[in-house]
């Protein structure tokens, strides 16, 4: 594992972008606080260019920060730091030939294929509650996935990758997670960027802070070690995890913690779609003229597969790899090389994880339309082999079990002593 520790002369209010040192002492980065993980140390160069294609407006707040050319680097081993300038210029050509390429821009059709694919399902799980009500176990798991779905396009909404619009694909994204799925889209921009900015990276990246419902690795669950009901709780996560522990995230998400995001930052859009999800579950319930414990049943059951449909599929990509611990820091390809991994393409599991089975890519390219990834793989590993990566793809039984056995493992070391 090779990781750029070469020591710069960088004071602790400084992020370096392109060999200049900017001094954010006095900014307020709008994204939040995901900043502050390149503060005082490591290169920000092609975060900062992937995550701002398509807000031109940020070179020129850039510009408008205190700055100065970036010192030389010292204790600098030359052949690790030759490496990682051809990584860096492999990676910027790359993505110089995506952009003339046209692969960042948005289409069309693709978007009027994703809602409709969302609309079906909808459609179909309705029309079997009100038209073959035998048949609504099938209904209401159809209603979840198509759940699962909403949240699948918000992602991408969520990293303007949509409609190429950001505006645009900001309103989707928080009329669509709102109502699709009863949840704040500012809230998971915030914390899914982090994610972003340092997979797999120990305080840092959000999705490794799981406790108490969940441990994915040693290094989270020695935190909980010493709680006995915590420890009990996670030696069972390999059973909780899918049909138990997703739902409870989804509740407390809905009930709770997205909601009061929602209000805290007076979300209004997100407020009144939120509160049409809700109108609309009860307009269906009284049309079925059940009661309301069978409603909410209903609606349970079928939040139950959507949340699983999500949450499992997101650990397939990351959540068994290794932990980068706080104080070391990675090159932004080898985040993406060596802390996620893809799970190989069918057309059926290409579209079941909504094109995210090309985790490698997204982090590479998080602001692409993601069907593109289709055909940007093959260039991808081209690049990793040329500079001595591994492009990890794998089947998807393969992934699933690994994933659980890796929870399975977990769990004993969570009821060993140390």
């Amino acid at each position: 594992m090779a990781l750029d520790n070469n020591t710069l002369q960088q004071q602790p209010t400084e992020v370096l972008i392109d060999g200049v040192l900017y001094d954010c002492a006095n900014f307020r980065h709008p994204g939040g606080s995901i900043i502050k993980y390149y503060l005082g140390s490591g290169d920000a160069t092609e975060t900062y260019q992937q995550f701002h294609i398509k807000l031109p407006k940020a070179d020129k707040y850039l510009k408008t920060l205190p700055h100065r050319l970036a010192p030389p680097r010292t204790n600098v081993d030359p052949t690790e730091q030759k490496r990682l300038d051809k990584l860096s210029a492999d990676f910027k050509a790359l993505h110089e030939a995506c952009v003339e390429e046209g692969l960042f821009d948005a289409c069309w059709p693709h978007i009027i294929y994703r809602f409709a694919d969302i609309f079906v399902l909808h459609a179909l799980g309705l029309f079997m509650l009100f038209r073959l009500p035998a048949l609504w176990p099938l209904a209401l798991f159809l209603l979840g996935i198509g759940e699962g779905r909403c949240g699948w396009w918000m992602h991408e909404a969520g990293h303007y990758s949509a409609t190429s619009i950001p505006w645009l694909d900001i309103k989707i994204q928080e009329i669509l997670y709102g109502v699709g799925c009863g949840m704040s889209g500012a809230w998971w921009r915030v914390q899914h960027n982090k994610h972003h900015a340092t997979p797999q990276k120990h305080r840092h990246d959000v999705d490794l802070e799981t406790l108490p419902l969940m441990a994915f690795n040693k290094v989270i669950a020695r935190r909980g070690k010493r709680n006995i009901n915590i420890r009990r709780w996670i030696s069972l996560q390999m059973y909780l995890f899918g049909p138990v522990t997703c739902s409870l995230v989804a509740l407390y998400w809905q009930l709770y913690l997205h909601v009061r995001h929602v209000i805290r930052t007076r979300r209004y859009t997100e407020a009144v779609s939120i509160l049409a999800r809700w109108v609309i579950v009860g307009v269906v319930c009284h049309q079925l003229q059940v009661s309301v414990w069978k409603g909410l049943g209903g609606v349970l059951f079928s939040q139950a597969f959507g949340a699983a449909y999500i949450f499992v599929s997101f650990s397939l990509n990351h959540s068994h790899l290794p932990v980068l611990s706080e104080d070391q820091h990675a090159h932004f390809v080898e985040y993406a090389a060596i802390y996620t991994m893809d799970v190989a393409p069918t057309w059926f599991v290409t579209w079941f994880m909504g094109y995210l089975n090309y985790q490698v890519e997204h982090h590479l390219f998080p602001c692409m339309p993601q069907f593109r990834f289709v055909a940007l793989a093959p260039r991808v590993r081209m690049m990793f082999e040329a500079n001595g990566l591994t492009y990890d793809s794998r089947p998807y039984m393969q992934v699933l079990r690994t994933t659980f056995k890796n929870l399975g493992d977990v769990a004993e070391y969570m009821v060993t002593k140390d």
